[in-house]
C-alpha cells in the first residue's frame, strides 16, 4: 500500500504530542529536582554548618561569660571555697575547648564554605581567649598566695575589659552567623518563591499547549477518519457482512480520509463483484461449449490415432522388406565385389601367361637360330667329311682308315642335319602354336579386362543400390519415428483432451462456486433492480447504527 512519504503518521503526531508534554513534564521535574535540591544545599548548610557554627560560639558565650562570674568568686569567697571555684573554672575551660576543636576542624574544612568575616571573628577570639587565659591564672595564683587586693585589681583593671572583649568578640561571631542564616533563608525562600512561579508558568504552558496539541491531534484524526469512528466502523461493518450498496454523505472535498477511501473501496467493491459475477456466468458458458467441443476433438483424436496406428503397421511391413531388399543387395555387392576380386585375379594371371607365351616365343626364336646354326655346322661337317672322303680315296690302302671315319663323321654330319631340321621343323610348329597361344592370351587378357570393368561397373551399381536401400531403410525408419512420434503425440493430444475436459468440468464447478460465493454480497438493497448503484449523494441507503463493541 502506498503512502505520502512527506505526511506525518498519526503515530508520529500523538508522539510529539504527547512527548511535548512530557518533555515539558520532564523539564519541570528537572527543574524541581533542581531547585529542591538548591534549597536542601540551602538548608542543609543552615542546619549543618551554620547553626552547628554558632551552636560552638554560643557555647563559647557561656563558658567565658561563667568564667567571668567564677573569676569575680575567687576575690570573694573564702578559702574553703576556693577549691570548688577553681575547679568550676577548669570545667568551664574544659567545655569550651571541646568546642574549640571541632570549631577549628569546621573553619579548615575545605569543602565548608568560611566567609572572610567568620574567619576574622574567629581570629578576633583566639586573640581574645590568648590575651584573657594567662590574666585567669594570674588572679587565681594571687588568691592563692593570699594577695586578695592584687587579685582584685588585676580582675578589675585588666581581666573585666578582656573578658568583655572576648564575649563581644563571641557575639560578634553569633550574629554574623545570625546574618549568614537569615541570608540563606531569604535566599532559599526567594528560590522556592521564584521555582512556584516558574512552576505555575510551566504547568499553565503545559496546559495550554497539551490543549493545543490535544485539539490539532483530534482535528487531525477527524479529518483523516473522514466521520465519527462509529460510522467508519459502521461502513467497515456493513463492507465486512457484503452490503456493498451504502453511501456516505463525506465533507466537501474530501478525498483522503478513510471513510472516503473506505466508500471508494466499496464501491470499486461493488463494480468489481459485478464484473466477476458476469464473468463467472460466461466462464460457466464458455467452459461448457470448450466441453463440449471438446468431446469432438476426442472423437477425432481417437480415430486420428487408430489412422496412425495402422499407417505405422504398413510402414513397419514396408520397413521390413526394405530391409530384405537392402540386405539382400549387400549380398549381391558383396558377390559382385568378389566376382571383381577373381576377375582381376584371372586377368592379372593371363597377363603372365602372356609375358609367359612371349618369353616362351623369344626362346623359340633362339632355339631356331642355334638349330641353324648346328645344321650349317652338319652342313659344313658334311662337306669336310666328304672332302675328307675324297682324300682318303686319293690315299688309296693307307686313306681307308681315314676314309671310315670320314664316312661316320659325315653319316653323323647326315643325322646332325636330319635332327635339326627335325627339331627346326618341331620348333616351327610349337612357335606357330605359341604365336596362337600368345593371341588367344592376348585376347584372353582383353575379354578379362572387359569382364573386370563390367563386373566392377556391376559392383558400383549394386553398390549404389545397397547405398539407396541403406537410405531408403533409414528413411522409412525416420517416418516410423515420426509416425510413432505423431502416435505419441495423438495419444497424448489425447490424454490433454481427457484432462482439458476434466479441468473445464472443474472451471466450471469453480465458476459456479465463485457465483456462489459472489451472492454473498448484496449490491442493491432487497427489491430493487439489478443495475448497479451510482455514487448516491447524501442521505442515500444510510449505514445501520453501528455495532456494539
Amino acid at each position: 500500500m502506498e503512502s505520502n512519504k512527506n505526511e506525518i503518521t498519526v503515530a508520529a503526531r500523538l508522539g510529539i504530542g504527547f512527548g511535548i508534554i512530557l518533555a515539558m513534564m520532564l523539564a519541570l521535574s528537572v527543574l524541581s529536582v533542581f531547585k529542591v535540591n538548591a534549597i536542601d544545599n540551602s538548608l542543609q548548610h543552615i542546619s549543618e554548618v551554620n547553626n552547628v557554627k554558632q551552636r560552638y560560639a554560643i557555647n563559647f558565650r557561656g563558658s567565658v561569660h561563667d568564667r567571668a562570674i567564677a573569676l569575680r568568686d575567687v576575690t570573694l569567697v573564702g578559702d574553703s571555697e576556693m577549691a570548688g571555684v577553681t575547679a568550676l573554672i577548669d570545667k568551664l575551660d574544659a567545655d569550651y575547648q571541646r568546642s574549640a576543636k571541632p570549631l577549628d576542624a569546621l573553619f579548615s574544612d575545605a569543602q565548608v564554605k568560611v566567609t572572610p568575616e567568620e574567619r576574622e571573628w574567629l581570629n578576633k577570639i583566639k586573640q581574645s581567649e590568648t590575651q584573657t587565659t594567662p590574666l585567669i591564672k594570674k588572679i587565681i595564683d594571687a588568691r592563692n598566695g593570699g594577695d586578695l587586693e592584687g587579685a582584685r585589681k588585676i580582675m578589675l583593671g585588666q581581666a573585666k575589659p578582656a573578658f568583655v572583649q572576648w564575649l563581644a568578640n563571641i557575639n560578634g561571631l553569633i550574629d554574623q552567623e545570625e546574618k549568614l542564616t537569615s541570608a540563606e533563608s531569604e535566599l532559599a525562600r526567594q528560590g522556592a518563591h521564584n521555582f512556584q512561579s516558574l512552576a505555575l508558568f510551566a504547568v499553565a504552558a503545559a496546559i495550554a499547549i497539551g490543549l493545543v496539541v490535544a485539539w490539532r491531534v483530534t482535528h487531525y484524526l477527524l479529518r483523516a477518519l473522514g466521520a465519527e469512528p462509529a460510522e467508519v466502523k459502521a461502513l467497515a461493518n456493513a463492507v465486512d457482512r457484503g452490503e456493498l450498496y451504502h453511501e456516505v454523505a463525506l465533507r466537501d472535498q474530501d478525498r483522503t480520509s478513510i471513510m472516503a477511501v473506505l466508500l471508494k473501496m466499496s464501491r470499486n467493491l461493488r463494480s468489481t463483484v459485478t464484473e466477476v459475477h458476469q464473468a463467472s456466468v460466461a466462464v460457466t458458458s464458455i467452459s461448457e461449449q470448450i466441453s463440449e467441443q471438446n468431446q469432438h476433438l476426442s472423437s477425432r483424436t481417437e480415430d486420428q490415432a487408430s489412422s496412425l496406428e495402422e499407417t505405422a503397421s504398413a510402414m513397419e511391413e514396408l520397413t521390413s522388406t526394405v530391409k530384405q531388399n537392402a540386405d539382400s543387395a549387400r549380398d549381391a555387392n558383396r558377390l559382385a565385389q568378389n566376382a571383381s576380386d577373381i576377375a582381376s585375379k584371372g586377368g592379372e594371371i593371363v597377363g603372365e601367361v602372356v609375358q609367359t607365351m612371349n618369353l616362351i616365343d623369344a626362346s623359340s626364336r633362339k632355339i631356331e637360330e642355334i638349330i641353324g646354326v648346328i645344321d650349317g655346322i652338319a652342313f659344313q661337317t658334311n662337306i669336310l667329311a666328304l672332302n675328307a672322303a675324297v682324300e682318303a680315296a686319293r690315299a688309296g690302302e693307307q686313306g681307308r682308315g681315314f676314309a671310315v671315319v670320314a664316312t661316320e663323321v659325315r653319316n653323323l654330319a647326315q643325322r646332325s642335319s636330319t635332327a635339326a631340321r627335325e627339331v627346326k621343323t618341331l620348333i616351327d610348329d610349337s612357335v606357330s602354336k605359341i604365336h596362337a597361344g600368345t593371341e588367344l592370351a592376348e585376347h584372353a587378357g582383353s575379354t578379362m579386362r572387359d569382364i573386370v570393368h563390367s563386373v566392377k561397373q556391376v559392383s558400383d551399381m549394386v553398390g549404389a543400390i545397397t547405398l539407396a536401400s541403406n537410405e531408403q531403410s533409414e528413411g522409412i525408419e525416420e517416418v516410423n519415428r515420426a509416425i510413432s512420434q505423431m502416435d505419441q503425440v495423438t495419444q497424448q493430444n489425447a490424454a490433454l483432451v481427457e484432462n482439458a475436459a476434466g479441468e473445464v468440468e472443474v472451471l466450471r464447478q469453480q465458476a459456479a462456486q465463485l457465483n456462489q460465493t459472489v451472492s454473498v454480497f448484496k449490491l442493491q438493497r432487497a427489491g430493487w433492480d439489478a443495475r448497479p448503484a451510482p455514487a448516491a449523494p447524501a442521505g442515500a441507503a444510510r449505514l445501520p447504527a453501528p455495532e456494539e463493541a
